[in-house]
């Protein structure tokens, strides 16, 4: 399998994925003379590039007579999540806190401390910023991100 960086470095192919992300809710795929249309680039250049991300395994193609139709295959593209998931979180320290609050908005005392025993606790506020953590990183990784609007 290609270097899925390399792959994904060229400036073509990441405007092809946009196109087929764009198109992700499509059972058909899209054709290159949609995408040819769509980019305004020429034929030859956008199978060529199609290819690559083919034997990147970026994209799936099915075959209708003479016509190809494209669609995006992101698995790949975990392993670039994990790579850069790391380099986003680096000295991302957060500190978290929860109040208990009752319907009419008036706090109330921390359940945990009632329920969890000993060490329990500690374990379950360590969860609880991990979680925090992680959310907040899943964030800042999706605004990096141009989705579509629905």
């Amino acid at each position: 399998m290609p270097d899925i960086f390399g792959v994904i470095a060229d400036a073509t192919r990441r405007d092809i994925l946009q196109v087929l992300l764009e198109h992700h809710d499509s059972e058909n795929g899209v054709s290159v003379s949609e995408i040819v249309a769509q980019l305004e680039t020429s034929q030859p250049t956008v199978s060529k590039h199609l290819k690559v991300l083919r034997e990147a395994e970026l994209v799936t193609v099915r075959e209708e007579g003479q016509h190809r139709f494209y669609s995006l295959n992101a698995e790949p593209l975990e392993l670039v999540e994990d790579f850069v998931i790391p380099f986003l979180s680096a000295g991302f320290e957060t500190e978290v806190s929860v109040e208990y609050l009752d319907a009419d908005g008036e706090l109330l005392p921390d359940p945990t401390e009632e329920v969890l025993p000993g060490g329990l606790h500690e374990a379950a506020e360590a969860v609880g910023r991990a979680a925090a953590v992680a959310q907040s990183q899943v964030k800042q990784l999706v605004a990096r991100f141009k989705f579509p609007s629905s």
